[in-house]
Parts: structure tokens; sequence; C-alpha cells
């Protein structure tokens, strides 16, 4: 199963990881499938979104940020990142996308992102690729 090293820089951000992920469906030869992405931690979170406009992943970190603040009086978590928890929670851990001709099936302005919570730091993304491929069960 590929794992993607992903690098984020800030605190909070969206990375779009979408030219890795296709990268990965290629690799596995898979022609007809699916596609699940995975972020095995608990403090950044997969979405799929628009990747056309960066103001749409920005809005979307400004009302989770506005919404579920760093610091709230009564947080008890000594590491100081329940934010991060809650946020990860709600976007969840993974997506599935389906592969078809050896490629993601995306709509027309969708990407993936590795969402980053409690950051800067290197996370990882396991990808994995399953399906029919030249005729066989991959």
């Amino acid at each position: 199963m590929p794992t993607l090293t992903v690098r984020t820089r800030s605190r909070t951000e969206f990375v779009d990881i979408t030219a890795d992920v296709r990268q990965a469906v290629r690799a596995s030869g898979v022609r007809s499938g699916l596609c699940v992405v995975y972020c095995p931690h608990t403090t950044a979170a997969v979405t799929i979104q628009e990747n056309a406009d960066p103001d749409v992943v920005r809005d979307m970190l400004l009302w989770l940020n506005q919404h579920i603040p760093k610091d709230v009086p009564g947080f008890r978590h000594a590491e100081g990142n329940s934010d991060a928890h809650i946020k990860a929670s709600l976007v969840g851990p993974s997506v599935t996308i389906p592969v078809e001709d050896g490629d993601l099936t995306f709509g027309t302005w969708q990407g993936v992102y590795l969402c980053e919570f409690d950051g800067a730091r290197n996370r990882t993304v396991r990808v994995k690729v399953w399906g029919e491929s030249s005729g066989s069960v991959g």
C-alpha cells in the first residue's frame, strides 16, 4: 500500500494531494475499481473538495477555526489540541473514490485534500487501490 508523506506548514491548512493520489492509482495498474485514501492521524483528516478556487478551502478553514477555536475554557486534554481532534473527527479519516480507465472519477472541480489541524509537521496518508487490472483482480 503506497504511503504518501505530506509536509504541512501551518497549524491548520488543506494540502491538495490529488496529483500524488492519481500517481498511486496509475502505479497500481488498476483500470476499474476503488481507491481509498486514509489518514492515520487523530489531528488530521482527508476530504474531497473543490480544487479550482482556493477560497473554498480557505473559507472552510475559517469556518472550522471560528466554530471550533483552539483555546476553549473547559478543554481538558493536556496537549492543548482538543480543537484539532474535534475537527479531524468531523471531517473524517478517509475518502473512497471510484477508479475508471485507470484514473480517479472526480466531478469537474474536485480534488483530494489532507486537512491539517495541528501542524506544522510531516503527515502520512495511505492509498489503497483495488479492482480489475488488465482483466484480472488486483
